[in-house]
């Protein structure tokens, strides 16, 4: 894409993400909580109601995704791993032609979204990501792991939202099941500030 892909992921959600796994909300700060006690607020409660519960649900651990094969769309690509920037947003591939994982979310095949970001193209024609918009319901996405391992998904929706609205919780919010997303840019492009107005997101679950 001629800019890059702007994720509106705040640092305090993207932390929590990838820090804890557990929580999407952000949390208050300590001066509030300080502010509230002041004020003679009392708490509801002292007991952790938690505390010595152990859930019998497990999840399997695997490998970090390696590599990313679309046939409906001809993409066969390496996967980079990547992080956050500066901002606290989802940091883009730099090559155009590769797809990268964001290694705050899921692997593919644990519990959770994977989320995959890429480029639809950039200021010498498409990138890995140009033909994502025209994938449909049953499509199959192949990720192969580092240890050799493979994981099948089949295209469930694909949307396109504007950036300022951004869903960040259908996109990294945590859940029970494995999941994928698919992002990159779309819509059209806004020449003043440089990129595409729009995302692309493709869902996709386990085959």
């Amino acid at each position: 894409m001629r800019g890059p892909v702007l994720l509106a992921v705040a640092m305090t959600v993207a932390a929590a993400l990838a820090g804890c796994g557990g929580t999407h909300a952000t949390p208050i700060s300590a001066s509030r909580a300080a502010a509230t006690t002041s004020r003679g607020a009392t708490p509801s409660s002292t007991t952790d109601h938690a505390a010595g519960f152990r859930s019998p649900r497990t999840h399997p651990t695997v490998a970090p995704p390696a590599r990313l094969r679309i046939p409906a769309i001809g993409v066969d690509t390496p996967l980079l791993r990547l992080g956050l920037d500066a901002t606290g947003a989802v940091e883009p591939p730099k090559p155009w032609m590769k797809a990268g994982w964001f290694t705050g979310s899921a692997r593919p095949g644990q519990a959770g979204p994977a989320v995959i970001l890429g480029h639809v193209d950039s200021k010498t024609g498409p990138a890995v990501f140009y033909r994502l918009a025209s994938l449909r319901p049953g499509d199959t996405v192949q990720v192969t792991r580092t240890d050799g391992t493979r994981i099948t998904f089949r295209v469930s929706g694909r949307q396109q939202v504007a950036k300022s609205q951004f869903p960040t919780d259908l996109v990294y919010g945590p859940s029970l099941e494995p999941s994928l997303r698919l992002v990159t840019c779309g819509g059209s492009f806004d020449k003043r500030a440089g990129h595409y107005r729009d995302n692309i997101i493709v869902s996709a679950v386990p085959a």
